[in-house]
This record gives structure tokens, sequence and C-alpha cells, in this order.
């Protein structure tokens, strides 16, 4: 854990830093058993077996430590962060046909938030209405994908009327460096 704080670097890129959070996953939880890598726009996703044709189970989203207006917080979820994450999914679950996603991960490699794939279906997936959103804006895009409409005019404005609290795991990755220190 250590090492992957210790390779933060405030003037690198978003696409510098998802790589440690590769590199730490691989080297901490899933050595060899599972292939992490990029898929399509996706930053990192953790597929259920070893080849990358295996169903993905996990969609993770990266933003670098400094970007402050894209990244999710408990008091503001509805941020770029968390868009993306509902566009990934939704193409892993409607257009891939893919029901083998367990987590969905935000991260910032200081913050992680965990959303079970269940809250996603219920939030998302069982929203005929907003199924058909996504469908339609998906079935526009024809040789540029458009993603910044689907982000500000779709899921920006569902997630506005969401009453329920969107639950998830939460972590601070130096609170436990902190922690551990002390012990």
């Amino acid at each position: 854990m250590q090492t992957l704080l210790g390779k933060i670097n405030d003037k690198e890129s978003e696409e510098h830093h998802k790589n440690f959070v590769r590199d730490f996953l691989k080297d901490t939880f899933y050595k060899s058993d599972y292939e992490i890598n990029t898929k399509g726009r996706q930053d990192l996703v953790i597929h259920t077996g070893k080849d990358a044709s295996d169903k993905v189970g996990v969609i993770l989203e990266a933003k670098k430590p400094t970007n402050k207006t894209d990244m999710i917080t408990a008091d503001n979820p509805n941020r770029k962060a968390l868009h993306e994450l509902i566009l990934y999914f939704l193409h892993e679950r409607i257009d891939e046909n893919n029901i083998d996603i367990k987590y969905l991960i935000v991260t910032n490699i200081n913050e992680w938030f965990v959303f079970d794939a269940s809250v996603f279906n219920q939030l998302f997936i069982e929203d005929k209405n907003f199924v058909k959103a996504y469908k339609e804006w998906r079935d526009k895009q024809k040789t540029t994908v458009k993603t910044d409409l689907f982000y500000n005019e779709i899921a920006k404005p569902y997630i506005e009327t969401i009453e329920r609290e969107i639950t998830c795991t939460y972590f601070d990755i130096w609170h436990y460096v902190n922690t551990n220190r002390k012990t």
C-alpha cells in the first residue's frame, strides 16, 4: 500500500495513476488468477478469469488524486466519475448481456467507493425509462461517441431525482496506513 501511495505524482495524468491501481490490485489480490486491464473506454476491469475473453466482474473508474472536480464524494456522488461508471455498467449489462458484474469502484487512489452491482441494477437497470434513455442515446451515436451528452443530459439529471441513498462501502487508504503505522 505504501508503494502505491508513494507513486502518486500530482503532475501526472489519470492514465499514469490508473496503471498504479492496476499493478496494486495484481500484486496484492489477484496475481495471475484474473485479467486486469482496460476494456474499450473503461478505465480498468477485472475479468472473472485469466483471459480478456472472460466476462467482466468488476468495473473501476480511476481519477487522479488531484481531480476534485470529477471525483465523487459522500456528500456529492453526482459527478463525472459516477456518470462514467454508470455508462460502463449499462454497456456491460445491456449491450454485452453481462450478468456477472459484482462490484463497481470509483477511486482516486486515496479514496475508494465500492458499489455492489445489485445497487446499480436496482437504480439503473430496473428503471425502464432510464434504460430507454440510454438506448436512445446509444443508438444515436454513429461515428463519434458523445459521452458528455449522456453524462449531462441523462445520468446527472436522473441521479438528482433519486430519493434514496446510493449505498456503497467507502474507505480512505490513508486511514489504514496511518492506523497501521501506530501498531
